[in-house]
């Protein structure tokens, strides 16, 4: 398959937009045009995606944690939109939970052609290409084997892993010099957030070895992160773009998060990280994808797998049992590694 415009959709967080970057390349590389659907969240990620020409953001409300009621008008207006694109093929990539039909019924609506998913459902007439694919490994990985299935190779050369586009702006007047240490707060779900006195012990621990921090986070997170800057640092959080952000993690020397869309970006810009991984869903699946990670966390928690967005477990064990120590024990690891 070459050329003509391709349609490519994932429609949850800023980190599943990321790691389907590789797939989107392997996409563009023959497409003349490629559309990236995406939703709220995942919007600005997918602006930072090589390959991609044309950002559409749409709301899905059977992909949302806080879904609003199906509105007739809004898909109807989707569906005219996307009429109005002329796509030739399309990719609807999804979370292992999620299924591709709903969209895939609307796109067939539109009056696209063609269609690739994974599926476990059987898709009737909405699907051209039913991929399968196993439970567990990378979800950078599973996206780029439906591409592939859908005819998309990767083009030679290309190593497959997360990247965004270059150049990046420049904030250095946000953080100082190159090197620091970013801490990151919040994710999310809370269930996957990078414990706050863990958070603290480590940018206290940084401060003493002499390293800047700055903490990263949300608006809505700026007092965590402020608790956590008084150790020596500065606190970005709700001042940066995803695009901005990710020059901050670019000039990092190293980040610290959980389970959270700015940790697959620090591995999308090649910056090291800790990934303090709480095991609700699979960190074989879920963790940043880089030659440059190291997971933190039990991940045979009682918690394990089971998708909560709260830790079902008093005391949330699977990351309080981890020590300052042990993240600054990852670090070095990481660091020595250059």
């Amino acid at each position: 398959m070459s050329g003509g415009t391709v349609l490519v959709a994932r429609l949850d967080s800023m980190g599943d937009v990321l790691l389907s970057g590789p797939a989107v390349r392997a996409a563009a590389h023959t497409a003349d045009r490629l559309i990236y659907l995406a939703g709220p969240r995942g919007a600005e990620a997918a602006r930072l995606l090589p390959g991609v020409d044309r950002v559409v953001t749409w709301l899905a409300p059977w992909v949302v944690a806080d879904p609003p009621p199906v509105d007739p008008a809004r898909v109807h207006r989707l569906v005219r939109l996307l009429a109005g694109l002329e796509i030739d093929r399309a990719v609807v990539l999804t979370s292992f939970h999620q299924s591709p039909l709903p969209l895939a019924l609307l796109l067939r609506m539109a009056g696209v052609p063609w269609i690739g998913a994974v599926s476990e459902d059987y898709p009737g007439s909405l699907l051209d290409v039913r991929h399968h694919v196993e439970h567990g490994i990378p979800e950078a990985r599973r996206m780029l084997s439906l591409a592939d299935a859908c005819g998309f190779p990767l083009p030679p050369g290309d190593d497959g892993l997360p990247a965004v586009r270059r150049p990046l702006p420049d904030t250095r007047d946000l953080t100082g010099p190159d090197g620091y240490a970013v801490v990151h707060v919040g994710a999310d779900a809370p269930s996957r957030e990078l414990p706050q006195e863990l958070a603290v012990k480590t940018a206290v621990a940084f401060a003493e070895r002499g390293m800047q921090v700055v903490v990263t986070g949300t608006e809505g997170e700026a007092d965590r992160a402020a608790e956590v800057a008084e150790a020596g640092g500065v606190s970005l959080a709700g001042r940066t773009t995803v695009a901005e952000l990710a020059d901050v993690l670019d000039r990092a020397a190293v980040a610290v998060a959980g389970n959270t869309g700015p940790a697959h970006l620090a591995a999308a810009v090649g910056t090291p990280v800790v990934s303090l991984f709480s095991p609700v869903v699979l960190a074989s699946a879920w963790a940043p994808h880089g030659p440059r990670v190291r997971v933190l966390g039990d991940q045979d928690a009682p918690c394990a797998g089971t998708r909560a967005r709260r830790c079902p477990v008093p005391g949330h064990p699977c990351l309080a049992s981890v020590t300052s120590d042990e993240v600054l024990s990852a670090v070095d690891d990481l660091l020595e590694e250059r």
